[in-house]
């Protein structure tokens, strides 16, 4: 039975406005291919590799894959499942979450299934690590569950420094049998980017909706770093239940219902002077 008052059922967690610049960069810098170059009058080809930012979501890692490989397009995708890759049950073959952020060298051997198997043990072997390991195997977590928090951890954070707060939120809002209220679950099964609470006020019928279903989404929702790994093991101590982005670099984190909606009030004040400054 869920415990929550019928005003924290309504709150809304207000996402960071950074996603678009983020999901700008990742695309310039997420493939990268070297060209070939001239050596004494013959020409070299340089090795080739691949850039997986954090945060991505597989979706983006596939078109990466098939790009760098000069693949048709959906060639990835296709495949996936007849790879097999080394997850655990609960992913049932979707890899979502678990190919690990990092840059991967190719050779005109290499196959998506390498590419994938390799961003996927990277992913264990970081579960495997101590002092992750401890954490994801206790009882109230395992691997995926962590990889999962880890994930809407990394997608909520606009840096390493609020990543430990964040996952305190879920983790608090989860044993309060909350709902979590993330707009980054909702924007992740529509395929965008937006981070505004107000895009989400249609109803969704879908296990991503975390505004009206409880608990964590079905899959992680992108490629966690480390970090955001370490923290959704080890939280920040603290009772907050909600947090809200005022402006760059002032994220909010509260314990009261009240004080959060003076500070997303504040956050509305800072929108609307920005939109009045930016007209003609």
């Amino acid at each position: 039975m869920q415990t929550k008052t019928p005003q924290r059922r309504s709150i809304r967690l207000t996402r960071r406005g950074r996603i678009a610049l983020v999901a700008t960069t990742a695309a310039v810098i997420g493939s990268v291919v070297a060209l070939p170059v001239v050596l004494s009058g013959e020409q070299v080809e340089e090795p080739t590799s691949l850039t997986i930012p954090v945060g991505w979501r597989a979706e983006q890692v596939y078109t990466a894959i098939d790009k760098v490989l000069a693949l048709r397009s959906g060639t990835t995708k296709k495949e996936l499942p007849a790879m097999k890759l080394p997850l655990p049950a609960e992913a049932k073959g979707n890899p979502e979450g678990y190919l690990f952020p990092a840059t991967y060298p190719t050779t005109e051997d290499s196959t998506p299934r390498l590419l994938l198997s390799r961003m996927v043990d990277a992913t264990n072997e970081e579960l495997r690590a101590a002092p992750l390991a401890a954490g994801a195997n206790s009882a109230q977590q395992n691997g995926y569950r962590t990889v999962t928090i880890a994930s809407i951890v990394q997608a909520e954070s606009g840096g390493t420094a609020d990543m430990g707060k964040v996952a305190r939120v879920i983790h608090n809002r989860m044993q309060q049998e909350m709902p979590l209220q993330l707009d980054s679950t909702i924007d992740y099964v529509r395929g965008q980017n937006t981070g505004q609470t107000e895009n989400h006020n249609a109803p969704l019928d879908n296990p991503y909706n975390t505004y009206a279903r409880p608990g964590l989404p079905p899959t992680p929702i992108s490629s966690p770093s480390k970090e955001a790994m370490r923290a959704a093991i080890a939280p920040t101590p603290g009772d907050w239940l909600y947090f809200v982005t005022v402006k760059s670099g002032d994220t909010r984190f509260t314990a009261e219902y009240q004080e959060h909606q003076r500070n997303v009030a504040e956050l509305k004040e800072n929108r609307q002077r920005a939109a009045a400054s930016a007209s003609p």
